[in-house]
């Protein structure tokens, strides 16, 4: 069973009181005041494309989308900028360096991690790597990847809406 992120809010994380209105936006304490707004969280997806405009598309090692297509990219961390966070993410995820990196499109997204979802709002770069053809699977993240003109086969099978939907933007703009 998947609930939504505000239906896991029993309590207050500030002051520990039970609350009565579980699942309101925003969560507010009726003793404290505290208020939280359970606001999208942001991460970033690379589209990596390589200079015969395949696209680097990679599976998943782990829920959620286990064995699904995905893009290389992950959550932007505190303090760090999206691109800070697209550089790294698909440095831990694959050793690629980038050398150019440009924003496609922002497109919302849920994310299902052990039954409780999340709002994420996910950004989308349009990449080109260093080296291309030295990727290194981080292997608790990812188990296989393709170079690929994306067919339907792969994009029936992807891990998350956004991906496909950024993929479909893309490709409709190549010449």
């Amino acid at each position: 069973m998947s609930i939504p992120m505000e239906q896991a809010y029993l309590h207050c994380p500030r002051c520990g009181c039970k609350q009565s209105d579980v699942g309101q936006i925003p969560f507010r304490c009726d003793h404290c005041q505290f208020a939280v707004f359970f606001g999208p969280v942001a991460a970033v997806g690379g589209l990596i494309v390589d200079s015969a405009d395949k696209l680097l598309l990679v599976r998943r090692a782990r829920n959620p989308g286990k064995g699904q297509w995905g893009l290389p990219g992950g959550f932007v961390d505190r303090g760090e900028t999206a691109e800070e966070a697209l550089e790294r993410e698909v440095y831990e995820e694959t050793q690629l360096r980038l050398k150019t990196r440009e924003l496609l499109v922002t497109r919302p997204n849920q994310y299902n991690y052990q039954g409780v979802v999340t709002e994420v709002i996910d950004l989308f770069y349009v990449c080109r790597a260093v080296d291309p053809s030295h990727v290194e699977l981080e292997p608790a993240e990812l188990d296989d990847y393709v170079w690929v003109h994306p067919t339907d086969d792969y994009l029936d099978n992807m891990a998350f809406p956004s991906n496909r939907y950024a993929i479909e933007l893309w490709m409709s703009e190549l010449p």
